[in-house]
């Protein structure tokens, strides 16, 4: 009977390492997928006639596309002939409301995901699980004073008219100022909104930032979940 028993529980633990075993490899398997599709699909271009406007030409505005490595941003000048942002996003929503800002940068997620993922070390399995079964929209908007160009904030120009087309697409994020609640940001210079969408693992935070930046006519990837297939489309500062 002992031996018996003993040949049953020694089945048992076979049979669940085989189990965990395929189950790991599963997992790794749709993540490497995932991995390749982002890749390929930020790869593909859209509005690939596009090309950046020569300041000399023609009237151009100069906006930033930033990263923090997990969620992207547009920068834009907080007021210029195109648009006034500080009608849109008051800077009396802010906790430093007295600084001279000059931009406002804004993004667009997973109400849960992004408040509580500033950054990678943030992330956990629980709200990426969450976020992927889809979940209530906010933007994040930050005020910024002269934000500085760099590998991970890259200026990029555009006409008057394709700005003009950025700022519609951008200002259509957000929900009637009856319905919309203003939500503390993650420091002193930044809120959040809630707005439009429904966030999934196909229209993550990243790809809404390419979705804007293709309504204004620019080249960008058509599926890009991760950063830096929003990244590449945007030249490096020379």
């Amino acid at each position: 009977m002992i031996g018996r028993s003993y040949g049953l529980g020694a089945a048992v633990l076979d049979r669940a390492k085989t189990i965990a075993k395929w189950s790991a490899i599963a997992l790794v398997t749709v993540a490497a997928l995932f991995f390749l599709a982002a890749w390929i699909g930020s790869s593909i271009g859209r509005n690939g006639d596009w090309t950046e406007p020569v300041a000399a030409d023609e009237r151009t505005v100069e906006i930033l596309v930033g990263s923090n490595g997990i969620h992207t941003e547009i920068a834009m000048p907080l007021v210029t002939r195109e648009k006034d942002w500080r009608t849109t996003f008051p800077v009396t929503d802010i906790r430093a409301n007295t600084r001279p800002y000059t931009h406002v940068a804004v993004s667009w997620g997973e109400r849960e995901f992004f408040l509580e993922t500033p950054e990678w070390s943030d992330l956990s399995v629980s709200t990426v699980a969450g976020a992927m079964t889809g979940g209530e929209a906010v933007l994040h908007v930050a005020h910024y004073v002269r934000p500085a160009p760099s590998d991970d904030y890259r200026v990029l120009r555009l006409s008057a008219d394709e700005y003009r087309a950025l700022t519609e697409a951008v200002e259509s994020q957000l929900v009637s100022a009856e319905a919309r609640e203003t939500i503390p940001g993650y420091s002193w210079h930044d809120v959040f909104y809630s707005a439009h969408g429904t966030y999934h693992i196909g229209n993550t935070c990243n790809q809404w930032t390419s979705d804007q930046l293709a309504a204004a006519g620019v080249n960008v990837g058509i599926w890009t979940p991760l950063p830096g297939g929003v990244m590449k489309w945007v030249p490096d500062a020379p």
